[in-house]
């Protein structure tokens, strides 16, 4: 039975936030991907668009969230759905880091608005 154990979960950091994996190919899982975000004060992450529909739960903290031109501020508790081809953006706007957990299917890849191509080890 695969398990991942907290200690076991692998830290990423990318664009001041830091993406722990939990679960992905390289932990056993064959289809779906899922992963903590840790996003600190202040932090303002660049647009990118997805190839894979993505689920983000924020579970502490409140953040801006820009889907498709459109600006909304979420608090804990709160969902968004990204669906494929979505732009999305996410800042923190607070003096108080926000921690999302979010879950897609393997194989996302982002898409900056320069054009360069993220393929996100914690989603592949």
């Amino acid at each position: 039975m695969p398990i991942v154990r907290a200690p076991e979960a692998v830290p990423h950091d990318l664009h001041g936030a830091r993406f722990i994996s939990y679960a992905s190919p390289r932990t056993g899982s064959r289809e779906l991907c899922a992963w903590r975000t840790e996003i600190p004060a202040g932090t303002e992450a660049p647009a990118h668009t997805v190839s894979r529909e993505e689920i983000l739960h924020l579970l502490d903290g409140e953040l801006r969230i820009t889907l498709d031109n459109h600006t909304e501020h979420i608090s804990a508790g709160d969902t968004v759905i990204i669906n494929t081809g979505s732009t999305f953006a996410v800042t923190n706007p607070t003096d108080h880091p926000a921690t999302t957990w979010v879950t897609t299917s393997v194989g996302l890849e982002a898409k900056l608005a320069d054009g360069t191509r993220i393929t996100p080890p914690w989603a592949n």
